[in-house]
């Protein structure tokens, strides 16, 4: 090998090193007794279908509170997964943004909870703490039942492996080695999740 592929080899591996030894959490938020409102405990199930490292942690949050600032001490990079409204998209349309474009607004891009991953941050950087951060959402149809009822409505069903697929996508791309656990199967780009179960809604 010659010293210039050498030094390209070694600066990928080096690269990937570091990439695959951040600490990672995955916040899925959501009450999945209100519809709807489970798109992000609905995420946290699908997930268990595969393996991470150690480095890596996933989470069925509920809904978020400032108890979870730790996180942002101990982490350095935190994806949220949540149900969003007021987007004016139909139900299912998936959204990728950075926590501050969801902060303390309501309409587009707005989560349907009080705290947001921004929240956390803003609090954890008055500490000195700081971390990286993705958030990932579904518009609902759905999320006020008029009883409490489990599942998701057909639109938002239909696009859970959609939204799966963008949050592995997210942290293969940040080095992160997933496995299928069925198959042990590598997660590569082009993989398609799919949803082995049927909706009880």
């Amino acid at each position: 090998m010659d010293q210039q592929n050498e030094n390209a080899l070694s600066s990928e591996e080096e690269v990937s090193g570091v990439l695959s030894e951040e600490r990672i959490a995955v916040f899925c938020v959501g009450n999945r007794l209100m519809l709807d409102d489970g798109i992000g405990p609905a995420v946290f199930d699908e997930l268990a279908s595969y393996e991470f490292p150690k480095n890596v942690e996933l989470l069925d949050v509920g809904c978020m509170s400032l108890s979870m600032v730790g996180y942002v001490e101990s982490c350095d990079y935190i994806i949220t997964v949540d149900a969003v409204d007021g987007t004016g998209q139909p139900a299912g349309t998936i959204f990728e943004f950075e926590p501050e474009d969801m902060a303390r607004h309501t309409g587009a891009m707005a989560s349907l909870h009080d705290l947001k991953l921004v929240d956390l941050f803003d609090a954890a950087q008055l500490m000195g703490y700081t971390a990286e951060g993705r958030c990932f959402g579904m518009q609902v149809e759905n999320r006020s039942p008029e009883f409490v009822t489990e599942g998701l409505t057909p639109a938002v069903f239909d696009n859970l492996p959609l939204l799966v697929d963008t949050v592995l996508a997210n942290l293969v791309h940040r080095g992160v080695e997933v496995r299928y656990i069925e198959t042990g199967e590598l997660i590569r780009p082009g993989w398609h999740h799919c949803i082995q179960k049927f909706n009880d809604e």
